[in-house]
């Protein structure tokens, strides 16, 4: 662990890299961080990330809560974290079951995605005295590596779940209403990944890691989901796949800032959605061992982005701002 950034950062890249938004991130395994593009709104061109934290053992989802600060999961080492006022961080939550993902719904409770065998799915885990779990089981089966989760104001949350063993439970998106039993809202989607609600909590956007595409659904009164559909096409590709084999783009964390904008990782870096799916640009990132898996807006004003992946934390300085209405 470090604060603030390496000591040395390689800026220059290859031509061959430079000339395609597809190789537009570092290789794994260094230290190279790049200048961001100019993105209207968004990003100012030259801005450079800077590592907060390496050399944990795993890092995902971070999130900001006023109050307490930048949280994000160490899954491997069972606990969520938080930085302290040196940038350094510390266990906010231990004793955890290999926890991903995590939502803050609109009681103030934060859940979070349980992922080892026997002990899967979405728990109440702060405030201490509070934590209970929200389900486990589907149809009498235990769920098998939910992913991501996002709550909505009605006290449901959604989440993905990616099994392992597909002939025991299929991909797919669950809803938990507030006090119910879960519900299965989508299948069919080949890796269903990071998922976020539109401001209005009337769509609900899924990431396939598996595939090329972040989906669209229409969210019903009941929490189920209707009318799926193609919202935008990433850019982003991996280049180790065969040449004859579908195209994958690796998506994953799925982030909304106030202006309604998607902010997803893929293989690219941060590829950027407008609120028509339009793309608007690409923000080439890597968190060092790995590409990143999740990201989330945070600090003041919410207007610095967060991403984590590989035991790595990463933040830059964004001009656009993150959703006021709900913690991610």
């Amino acid at each position: 662990m470090i604060r603030h950034a390496f000591a040395t950062l390689t800026l220059a890249l290859t031509a061959g890299l430079c000339s395609s938004p597809a190789f537009a991130q570092s290789p794994p395994n260094t230290v190279a961080l790049q200048p961001a593009p100019d993105i209207p709104g968004v990003i100012a061109g030259g801005t450079m990330p800077e590592v907060v934290v390496k050399g944990l053992t795993s890092s995902d989802d971070p999130m900001w809560i006023e109050g307490i600060g930048l949280i994000f999961s160490e899954s491997q080492a069972n606990r969520i974290v938080r930085l302290d006022e040196h940038d350094q961080p510390v266990t906010f939550i231990g004793g955890l079951l290999n926890p991903l993902g995590m939502t803050f719904d609109s009681k103030g409770q934060l859940i979070s995605l349980q992922t080892r065998p026997g002990s899967t799915g979405p728990r109440i885990v702060w405030p201490m005295g509070k934590e209970k779990i929200v389900a486990d089981k589907y149809d009498g089966k235990n769920f098998g590596r939910p992913n991501d989760i996002v709550a909505d104001l009605k006290g449901g949350v959604y989440f993905t779940d990616i099994p392992p063993d597909r002939t025991i439970l299929p991909p797919a998106v669950y809803y938990v209403p507030s006090g119910g039993a879960p519900i299965r809202v989508a299948e069919g989607i080949t890796t269903p990944n990071g998922l976020q609600l539109s401001h209005d909590e009337k769509t609900l956007y899924v990431n396939d890691t598996g595939g090329i595409n972040v989906y669209a659904f229409d969210v019903q009164p009941d929490g189920k989901l209707a009318n799926r559909r193609v919202f935008a096409t990433y850019k982003g590709r991996d280049q180790m796949v065969a040449p004859n084999a579908p195209p994958l783009s690796r998506a994953d964390g799925l982030v909304t800032d106030n202006d309604g904008r998607l902010y997803a990782l893929t293989e690219s870096g941060i590829e950027v959605i407008g609120t028509k799916g339009e793309h608007l640009g690409i923000i080439p990132i890597w968190c060092i061992t790995r590409r990143c898996q999740n990201l989330s807006f945070g600090g003041p004003g919410k207007q610095t982005l967060y991403i984590a992946g590989g035991g790595t934390l990463i933040r830059i300085a964004m001009r656009s701002r993150g959703f006021q209405g709900r913690a991610k």
